[in-house]
């Protein structure tokens, strides 16, 4: 039995791995010691939730050995006993390829396999393959392409069974529905419980990793809308892990803010709710220009306040005009009937 799988990398950032067919993912860790993709745990992650197996791999750059296994292994810690463990090690960015490689090879594999219980995989070209010669009982992982055209799971590689391995990569340019990319193809040869045997040697039972505390957060829901709009908290689901308890609270001031009536925030900005200036623009966001054309039509209007014993006619009189035009542009049906403290639009 063998299983179909793909390896993927910081440039396939934002893959809906549920999405895509695959029993297992291999994702890239770490390169070097100075180097962690980005993605790695959201692709870790995201593996793991659609029901993947999971793999790690490390790139060599051909520094000390000792050190970039130990970067390695901190970078994917709280994945040991639930990843199989690989390393890349090919010709690009790799000091080691023509310096001792099989020494070196040795020496990564056997300092993770000290320190996790893992004997990882070799990545290494067919081209390359006398460079991981003498290096011990660490499987190999041989890529080997045909040529590059587009391709899905093959069933029979290209030149099959031409050297020992566990695991073949055949196609740098494969399709698969649910990504609109290429992706790296890849055969293992076994079943899913000889991967979780290489994953996990010892069947011992991981240590879970905690769940995230959800932070609590301080200062103005305004504030942390401006900061939503601005970036700075990500996307669903990341900005709601990031808000945490506030994260109901400001989503519902965005809704709120997207579907009230221009009047309501007019309103609500005049009782200070969203501040001045700038402030006041950032939170309101698109709406903030509809909102202030609204305000400034509103002051150029002339509005009296009604004092006690005042009628519409000595109204109209004080500002030039006539009862008639103040009934009508304040909709008033009974003129004689207005009252203290009413306010009159006179233009």
């Amino acid at each position: 039995m063998a299983l179909n799988g793909i390896d993927i990398s910081n440039w396939q950032r934002g893959i809906n791995l549920a999405a895509v067919p695959a029993d297992f993912v291999v994702v890239k860790a770490a390169q070097g010691t100075g180097y962690v993709s980005p993605a790695v745990r959201e692709q870790a992650d995201g593996a793991l939730a659609a029901g993947k197996l999971l793999g790690f791999y490390h790139y060599a750059s051909g520094g000390s050995a000792t050190a970039e296994a130990d970067y390695f292994v901190n970078t994917i810690r709280d994945y040991v006993g639930r990843a199989l463990l690989a390393l890349d090690f090919e010709m690009g960015e790799n000091a080691a390829w023509s310096n001792q490689p099989n020494t070196w090879i040795k020496t990564f594999c056997d300092r993770v396999s000290a320190t996790t219980g893992v004997k990882p995989l070799v990545y290494i070209p067919a081209s390359g393959l006398s460079r991981a010669q003498g290096i011990g009982d660490y499987g190999l992982w041989v890529a080997q392409y045909a040529n590059m055209k587009h391709t899905g799971y093959q069933t029979t590689p290209w030149n099959e069974g031409a050297y020992a391995c566990a695991m073949r990569q055949y196609a740098s340019t494969g399709r698969l529905p649910g990504y609109g990319g290429n992706l790296d193809l890849n055969k293992f040869y076994g079943d899913a419980a000889a991967w979780q045997k290489i994953a996990n040697p010892q069947n011992t039972q991981p240590v879970p990793t905690p769940a995230p505390v959800a932070p609590v957060l301080e200062g103005d829901v305004v504030d942390l809308v401006i900061a939503v709009r601005r970036g700075e908290y990500g996307n669903n689901p990341e900005r709601a892990q990031k808000l945490g308890a506030r994260a109901e609270e400001v989503q519902g001031l965005i809704n709120h803010i997207a579907s009230a009536s221009v009047e309501t925030l007019v309103a609500e900005t005049w009782a200070g709710k969203y501040g001045n200036g700038d402030r006041r623009a950032n939170v309101l966001g698109e709406r903030a220009e509809e909102v202030r054309n609204a305000i400034n039509g509103a002051a150029q209007h002339t509005i009296h306040t009604v004092a006690r014993g005042e009628t519409l006619s000595s109204i109209a009189a004080k500002y030039g005009t006539n009862w008639q035009h103040l009934a009508q542009i304040n909709g008033l049906n009974n003129p004689n009937l207005i009252y203290a403290g009413q306010r009159i639009t006179i233009k």
